[in-house]
């Protein structure tokens, strides 16, 4: 332990135990092979753990014995923490609290606190503050490219132990100031995930209700002539989104006739890596990732826009704002002609409902879903003219910015919060 947490823990308010001593249960997931296929139970890996929270919008489900599942199944209240990831992901923790039936993959550690003497949320609260950071960084090895942490590491932890009165008193001040964060990250990304209601609006062009038929009659001649012998390529509600945007009245294009594709590779990748975790669904903007490359990269340029092969349906879109590497998950494409359609402009269709309404119905592959290199440049959008698209930019632009002026607020804020939590425990 390094003499600065020694220090900090000796001279605390309350008398340091080890996290250890305070446990009932600790033990590492199951190394079953995911699937994303929604059969079985859904698992919870290191990805779906993240700086911010849970982040549980792309899953994966494993089918166990149910003697396993008994076994690996979360209880409310069970703290997780990534053993393996990046150096400032590794030692994550956070408690569960979702409802159901869930389990969880090797290269996370569950740990159960006695709840007579520790509450799990004021010791997961204490491990993700400064003090606690730094314990997981003084024992955190770097193996192959990730770090590392063990089950012995995480039980010699210290932790201040108050009273469970005082513990609870401080979680409902962390709660309060996590409710405070929640609301304006979720104000943040309103802003710009529900732009599609202004685009859509602004192009006058309305999607499809909502198709869920399995059953539907498709010309041997149109499957013929597409090459396609696929059904979900002829769904109703791709070909219905086809049509309202040929009907709309405004100018609509092939992406292959805007855009070209390019791929320039390099091996060893720069600084500004994105892989298709530094990507946030439905708004384009950049988070924190453990992803790391793991072999040839693309290079792209600022303006270029980055649009998801693998998974469409998370629908992940990045307009470049500065040039970078990112992974082959990505197609890197590049405005041919800005007289035609602003970079800014294309990002923010390619998100839209209009394109997810396609691509989804595109997807090839069960085990890693993917658009096909040749459907892609098929992908249809709208084009209205250079004075309308520079009133759709400039709209999310604003928008955007007040995005980030509230995640800048609501990092400010939980950052105090932390300090004033890690305060009141070690008395300084």
């Amino acid at each position: 332990m390094l003499p600065l947490v020694k220090e900090r823990l000796a001279n605390a308010a309350y008398p340091a135990v080890p996290l250890g001593s305070k446990l009932t249960l600790v033990q590492y997931g199951s190394s079953t092979l995911a699937s994303t296929e929604p059969s079985g139970v859904p698992i919870v890996r290191m990805n779906n753990l993240q700086q911010d929270g849970w982040a549980l919008d792309d899953l994966k489900y494993v089918t166990l014995p149910e003697k396993e599942v008994d076994s690996y199944r979360i209880e409310l209240g069970d703290i997780l923490f990534n053993r393996t990831n990046s150096k400032e992901l590794v030692g994550k923790c956070e408690v569960f609290r979702e409802p159901g039936k869930w389990v969880f993959a090797s290269y996370l550690i569950r740990v159960r606190t006695n709840p007579l003497e520790l509450d799990s949320q004021f010791a997961s609260d204490f491990l993700n503050a400064p003090t606690g950071r730094l314990q997981i960084d003084c024992v955190s090895r770097q193996i192959v490219g990730m770090t590392n942490i063990n089950s012995e590491e995480i039980r010699d932890f210290g932790i201040p132990l108050p009273p469970l009165p005082v513990q609870q008193e401080l979680v409902a001040a962390m709660n309060a100031a996590r409710a405070l964060r929640q609301r304006q990250l979720a104000e943040a990304e309103a802003l710009l995930g529900g732009f599609d209601t202004y685009l859509l609006a602004t192009l006058g062009i309305s999607t499809p209700a909502n198709d869920g038929r399995r059953v539907f009659g498709v010309w041997m001649a149109d499957a013929f002539q597409k090459g396609r012998i696929s059904p979900e390529y002829f769904h109703p509600e791709r070909l219905l989104t086809l049509r309202a945007i040929e009907e709309a009245g405004v100018r609509h294009e092939r992406l292959g006739d805007l855009v070209d594709f390019v791929r320039q590779q390099i091996k060893t990748p720069s600084e500004n890596y994105l892989s298709l975790g530094h990507v946030q669904s439905h708004t384009g903007e950049l988070v924190a990732s453990s992803e790391t490359s793991e072999g040839n990269c693309f290079t792209f340029l600022a303006g270029d826009v980055l649009f998801m092969r693998l998974r469409p349906y998370l629908n992940k879109v990045y307009l470049a704002e500065a040039d970078g590497c990112c992974s082959p998950e990505f197609h890197v494409l590049r405005v041919r002609d800005e007289a035609a359609i602003h970079a800014d402009y294309l990002a923010v269709a390619l998100r839209s409902k209009l394109m997810l309404l396609q691509t989804i119905h595109m997807m090839t592959g069960n085990t890693h879903p993917r658009l096909a290199n040749e459907d892609v440049p098929d992908l249809i959008l709208p084009v209205p003219p250079l004075a309308v698209q520079r009133e759709v930019v400039a709209e999310v632009q604003r928008r955007r910015a007040r995005a980030r002026q509230l995640r800048e607020a609501a990092d400010a804020g939980w950052a105090a919060a932390k300090a004033a939590f890690e305060a009141r425990l070690l008395g300084n």
